[in-house]
């Protein structure tokens, strides 16, 4: 007795009658001739509650599991499956309270499904996590009551399960895939004119109309006795690096995510398209001293440990000391290398502070700081004011505005390559200037 009540749960539907019974009992206080009525109608809503538990408490009747993903992508919408198999042979009605994780301070998921009888019902709902980390879905609790819809058994599934947020792999691919199929434009990826040509010998062809007439082979030409050419390559295996700074600048949320977050899922994105151009790839990561450091590899499987690394970073609530990126650079990146920093200035004044030590690393390296726009400010400056206040607050907005793009025209004048990006344009605006620094030759 004490198990059933332990999983006997009273419906909607059990309340509205007993609201209706006691409506009609009151009635009968004037019409007394109702009153013999009303018990027969409570005799056959007993009947109907005692048929109901023999019905669902008779057997197990309900097999359940969640399904979830060997890991979720951060910042993106990740399916959850649901499996339900209904053992009885009537129709059940179930309804689903699926116990997510704390991450996402949501009490009230609720979903109402109808199973055939001998049958089984799948469906899926989404979860967007906007953190990395552990989390931890609790009971998959499930109400099932018949047709007659007074009572309902409560069964539990997957007591715990625990699944890890990534970085956005959900992004990487989808670029992997774009990078593959030529249709990068599609994104807002920019298709680069090629500046004359790299210097990576490939092969000697015959000539063909389109050919570059300065790649002429003029020794092979004499001895072929027809027009014969040089044919070039992308350089490959070049060093790149992504560069992330975990300093307390990066812990600034958009859109409910973290500017580190934007980072790590551009960093991954980046590293894959980069590992897609045979290019060898690393990762640093620093803030007030220096975190993980992953040597430049071009191994297709290497990106698993950039992942893994990725997953790990987190921002400090200290400043970043660019002292301590100089000398990790200087001692363990000894060859010419593409550096992508992520950081933030949102004060030129903090810019002038490390400037130094930008200079000093980008003497060797080609080095790319990407920053980013503050894009609710932008959306204030571009507001209409309407009074003091807002004129005020608009002023301030555009001045922080102008400091952006002052920082670009200094980094720029001491040829420092520069992005500055709304964080939701990171990715794009990454990957095109890798494209465009690899078209023009610098590296």
């Amino acid at each position: 007795m004490l198990k059933l009540l332990k999983y006997l749960y009273l419906t909607p539907r059990f309340f509205y009658v007993m609201a209706a019974l006691s409506v009609l009992f009151l009635f009968s206080y004037w019409w007394e001739w109702l009153f013999g009525i009303v018990w027969i109608m409570v005799l056959v809503f007993a009947v109907f509650i005692i048929l109901e538990i023999i019905m669902v408490f008779s057997k197990n009747g309900l097999e359940g599991e969640r399904i979830l993903p060997e890991k979720f992508s951060n910042s993106d919408n990740n399916p959850v499956s649901l499996l339900l198999i209904n053992k009885y042979p009537f129709n059940i009605e179930v309804g689903i309270i699926d116990e997510l994780p704390i991450q996402f301070q949501k009490r009230d998921f609720f979903r109402s499904i109808s199973i055939a009888g001998k049958n089984k019902n799948t469906f899926q709902y989404e979860v967007r996590p906007v953190e990395r980390g552990e989390y931890i879905f609790g009971n998959l609790n499930c109400y099932v009551s018949s047709v007659i819809g007074l009572v309902r058994k409560r069964y539990t599934f997957n007591k715990e399960q625990l699944v890890k947020v990534y970085p956005s792999f959900i992004q990487m691919k989808k670029y992997d895939f774009l990078a593959i199929d030529n249709r990068l434009s599609h994104y807002g990826l920019k298709k680069i004119r090629r500046i004359g040509h790299t210097m990576e010998f490939e092969q000697i062809k015959e000539y063909v109309v389109g050919d570059d007439l300065r790649t002429v082979n003029w020794k092979a030409t004499g001895k072929h006795a027809r027009l014969m050419v040089n044919q070039y390559q992308d350089e490959k295996m070049q060093p790149v690096y992504s560069i992330i700074d975990s300093s307390r600048v990066m812990k600034m949320p958009f859109n409910g995510l973290k500017l580190l977050d934007y980072a790590l899922n551009s960093a991954l994105a980046f590293s894959n398209i980069a590992l897609k151009k045979n290019d060898k790839v690393g990762l640093v990561d620093f803030s007030n001293k220096a975190g993980n450091f992953l040597p430049a590899q071009a191994k297709k499987t290497y990106l698993n440990n950039i992942l893994e690394s990725l997953y790990n970073i987190d921002t400090k609530f200290l400043d970043a000391d660019y002292g301590v990126l100089q000398a990790l650079v200087k001692r363990k990146i000894t060859h010419r290398s593409l550096l992508m920093l992520y950081t933030n200035f949102e004060h030129i004044s903090a810019l002038h502070r490390q400037l130094p030590y930008l200079q000093a690393i980008a003497k060797k390296h080609v080095l790319v700081v990407i920053f980013f726009e503050n894009t609710e400010l932008k959306t204030l400056s571009n507001s209409e004011a309407k009074n003091l206040s807002e004129i005020v607050d608009q002023t301030i907005a555009q001045q922080f505005e102008l400091d952006k793009k002052l920082m670009v025209r200094e980094l720029q004048q001491r040829g420092i390559q520069t992005i500055l990006t709304a964080p939701e344009d990171l990715t794009v605006n990454t990957i095109n200037k890798y494209l465009e620094i690899k078209a023009r030759g610098i590296l």
